[in-house]
């Protein structure tokens, strides 16, 4: 079960955050408690206020999900954190329910306020952040803006490196082959999870990944994002490499990749060398989609850290 909370983000953007496990103790926050699903089967929501602070007992998490993301993929990562923290994810602008104005900023600035104000509306802080791709960039550079509100930071399958403009080329030539609108949930999974030129061998998980960020429409089945809005959020952080916002995360910092995914070894291993205090661990049998792909192996990889960041001894 989640419960929806609106974030007032950068410029105004109300963003959707949704909190796995009890509410903290005197939250005079009104939202409804409910599963976390897609958007298309979801009824009408009460919106809450910003909650307040936590009483201190359970550390906060916030979980930062991937370019095309939603708060929901974080869904069984965020439920076993809520047994012993209090774990929120949020949609980023863009994204999920959050809001998606034509006209709002779409800069890595932007994604980075709006994590901040979702630390500090929340009472989330000093918080454990956990980011996937894009997700992961955007909880580094706030590590390193703000280190007053993080106190550890887990970083999942995102490279440091420049992209290039090829990369860029390649994703919208590739947002242009889908066989969009979908006639069914079926076609959807069956085309990310073994149709899309992009996948080099059945992968359900995958389907299953995209799925979730598909609503019905009178026509079929459409991304609940706009594809021009990911490709802008994309081209401000693709072209630049991303290393010296890396030198200046003062906190724990777990560097995770999938021994299938996007970040290479010598890549990650050079990450944790230049972070202050960098650790590194990996998962087997997984692609980009690490904590999608392996839950278990996930959770096995991250553990410790968590233990070691979120105990009341830790600093």
């Amino acid at each position: 079960m989640a419960r929806r909370i609106d974030v007032t983000g950068a410029g105004g953007v109300r963003l959707a955050a949704w909190e796995f496990g009890d509410p903290p103790k005197g939250d005079p926050a009104k939202a409804m408690t409910e599963p976390v699903i897609p958007p298309q089967t979801a009824g009408e929501r009460e919106r809450g206020r910003p909650a307040e602070s936590d009483d201190g007992s359970r550390p906060g998490v916030l979980l930062l999900h991937g370019l095309m993301g939603r708060a929901s993929h974080w869904a069984s990562t965020a439920r076993w954190l809520s047994e012993r923290h209090r774990a929120v994810a949020l949609d980023q602008r863009g994204h999920g329910q959050s809001e998606k104005p034509p006209e709002a900023a779409f800069t890595r600035e932007a994604y980075v306020e709006d994590a901040e104000a979702a630390l500090e509306q929340l009472g989330l802080a000093p918080a454990l952040l956990i980011g996937h791709a894009m997700g992961a960039l955007t909880a580094w550079q706030l590590a390193a803006k703000r280190p007053d509100l993080v106190r550890g930071l887990i970083v999942c399958d995102m490279r440091a490196s420049a992209l290039g403009a090829a990369s860029q080329r390649e994703w919208g030539d590739w947002f242009k082959s889908w066989p969009v609108p979908f006639a069914t949930l079926a076609d959807v999974r069956k085309w990310f999870g073994e149709d899309d030129p992009w996948v080099e061998r059945p992968n359900p998980s995958r389907g299953e990944f995209y799925a979730e960020v598909m609503q019905e429409s009178p026509d079929g089945w459409r991304p609940v994002f706009e594809p021009e809005q990911m490709l802008k959020s994309r081209e401000t952080w693709v072209y630049d490499a991303h290393w010296e916002e890396l030198t200046q995360v003062r906190c724990p910092a777990l560097v995770v990749r999938g021994l299938d995914g996007e970040l290479g070894r010598a890549e990650a291993q050079e990450m944790v060398r230049v972070l202050p205090r960098g650790e590194y661990a990996e998962v087997s049998d997984a692609g980009h989609l690490v904590h999608y792909d392996q839950p278990e192996g996930w959770r096995t990889a991250i553990e410790p850290f968590l233990d070691a960041v979120l105990t009341p001894e830790a600093p």
